[in-house]
């Protein structure tokens, strides 16, 4: 059942899948000739190619102001989330001109931020300046090739400079950018920001990951296991959000805890606090091996992403490559 569990993902119609599981389920280096030759293929692909159609010659989709808010899913920074989770090649020009494009119309000159509308300068206004954003872009950015870009470096810098980690216990602060937005800096961070922001941090090489890094990584880990990746810390028999239990791709703003306990795998962290969130996902494996998507952006962005209540490729080899790692072997198998 496993070979023919790997044998449905490898050979994928979709050329991101086969490479995204050579690399995670396989442990194939990214460097080696059939994983160049299996990546070169992903910026001919039918969902690829149909993101890039109705791109403007400048890097952008739609209207040049309406990057994130007015054209949801559609927009510049939604196609860019997308793109980087289908491993879409950041020496493609097109790829080039959309990166470029938010640096200059989306992050913040000051802070490094990123905002989810333009200031009167051109560049992100600083007043709409949110995590969320700030790490999907960043995560973005240095999976095509901007880490050591300056500009992406200074996002960091925001990160470990304005990420918050209050829980209810204290009031929030007053001062930039606390005083903004209520949702995102209220006496309760938003959880999905720091989820965001920490999965920037796993996408820095460790030998680049200075002691401010080192520590927020670790400060925000804590935060989330505080929480046991989707409960409440104050009283462990809730549920935070129960979308969070629901599992999709892909999740731009949204999380769910496959991602979640993707991102803590990824930095090595194994902890009593997140079983019951690991057994969740076993039990949501079905009989074939397979796991069921659950929610979905479909119909609100460019492309269709496989199917909600259908199983999904995508999930499925998120799921095994997590299971793998954590060595876990697959109950449900029949």
């Amino acid at each position: 059942m496993e070979s023919k569990l790997h044998f449905w993902l490898f050979e994928s119609a979709d050329p991101s899948i086969r490479y995204a599981s050579m690399l995670n389920l396989m442990d194939a280096d990214e460097n080696s000739l059939i994983a160049k030759e299996s990546r070169k293929k992903i910026m001919t692909s039918t969902l690829v190619q149909k993101i890039l159609s109705s791109q403007n010659d400048d890097g952008y989709w739609g209207k040049k102001e309406d990057f994130y808010l007015r054209s949801k899913y559609k927009g510049t920074v939604w196609n860019m989330i997308l793109l980087s989770e289908l491993y879409a090649d950041g020496n493609d020009s097109r790829i080039k001109k959309m990166c470029e494009f938010v640096l200059n119309y989306s992050q913040n000159n000051e802070s490094g931020g990123f905002a989810y509308k333009p200031g009167p300068d051109g560049n992100g206004y600083d007043k709409y300046v949110i995590p969320c954003l700030t790490g999907n872009m960043l995560a973005a950015l240095i999976r095509f090739g901007y880490m050591n870009d300056e500009r992406v470096k200074k996002g960091i810098d925001w990160i470990i400079k304005y990420q918050r980690f209050d829980d209810g216990e204290s009031e929030p602060q007053k001062d930039y950018p606390y005083c903004k937005l209520e949702k995102c800096w209220g006496s309760h961070t938003c959880f999905l920001g720091v989820v965001k922001n920490l999965n920037v941090l796993t996408e820095i090489p460790e030998n680049q990951r200075n002691a401010d890094i080192k520590e927020m990584i670790s400060q925000s880990v804590e935060f989330i296991l505080k929480h046991h990746i989707y409960k409440r810390s104050h009283n462990l028999d809730e549920i935070s959000n129960l979308k969070w239990t629901e599992l999709g791709f892909p999740l731009m703003w949204d999380t769910d805890i496959l991602e979640v306990l993707t991102i803590l795998d990824k930095l090595g962290i194994r902890d009593e606090r997140m079983n019951s969130a690991i057994d969740l996902i076993v039990t949501k494996m079905k009989k074939d091996g397979t796991w069921i998507m659950e929610k979905s952006f479909n119909g609100k962005m460019l492309v269709r992403i496989e199917q909600v209540g259908k199983p999904s490729q995508w999930i499925t080899l998120k799921a095994l490559a997590l299971l793998k790692n954590l060595n876990i072997f697959y109950p449900n198998y029949h």
